[in-house]
């Protein structure tokens, strides 16, 4: 596969060395998600969709997603007035949100979508304030069919902003969105995997 290598113009558009990026649809491989593929990934909708766009992708190992972060996004109102500054726990849903992208386009996914299961090492650098563009990168540290784990690094104007690694496990969605299951217990599955999913499921 090719190597590529993109660049952030100032108007937020990508453009890819190999002649143009952005993906109408979701399609797997390099390229990206416009708004409409993301919410064909994941459940999440206004006010919690926190991820606008993916700017790049490699299934299976890692994504760089975009969040515009606009004045007039709701916890502002009371976060705080006179000085909104994102909620650090916002900054992490919106990473984590990228990541589930990710998650989404693993092996066996179909049917399924990522919950929280685990957080370490989070570590919050600096505020996110109106009009920044937080940029996340999430990267792949290890997979199994119904539980991983993801590095991810959410950057402003290339200063990182947050950081931390995320444990995730696989809900089915069966029955469609509004219905969703609990990832079963793999039979022999290792301690440490059946307590994260059982945090997960609180």
């Amino acid at each position: 596969m090719a190597a590529r290598t993109s660049i952030i113009d100032n108007a937020g558009r990508l453009d890819d060395a190999n002649g143009g990026m952005t993906l109408d649809g979701d399609k797997r491989g390099p390229g990206g998600m416009n708004l409409e593929a993301i919410m064909a990934r994941l459940p999440h909708r206004y006010p919690m969709l926190l991820v606008d766009r993916i700017l790049e992708v490699g299934p299976g190992h890692r994504i760089v997603g975009l969040k515009n972060v606009s004045m007039n996004e709701p916890f502002f109102q009371g976060h705080f007035p006179g000085r909104p500054i994102m909620p650090g726990v916002l900054v992490v849903e919106a990473m984590a949100q990228v990541g589930g992208v990710l998650a989404s386009l693993m092996p066996g996914a179909e049917g399924h979508i990522a919950f929280f299961a685990a957080i370490e090492r989070c570590r919050f650098r600096r505020p996110v304030r109106p009009g920044d563009q937080l940029i996340t990168e999430a990267t792949v540290l290890r997979a199994r069919t119904r539980i991983g784990q993801m590095q991810a690094i959410a950057r402003i104007d290339g200063a990182v902003a947050a950081e931390g690694i995320f444990t995730y496990s696989m809900g089915s969605l069966e029955g469609g969105p509004g219905s969703l299951l609990p990832a079963p217990r793999a039979a022999g599955a290792e301690p440490e995997q059946r307590e994260a999913v059982r945090r997960g499921g609180r």
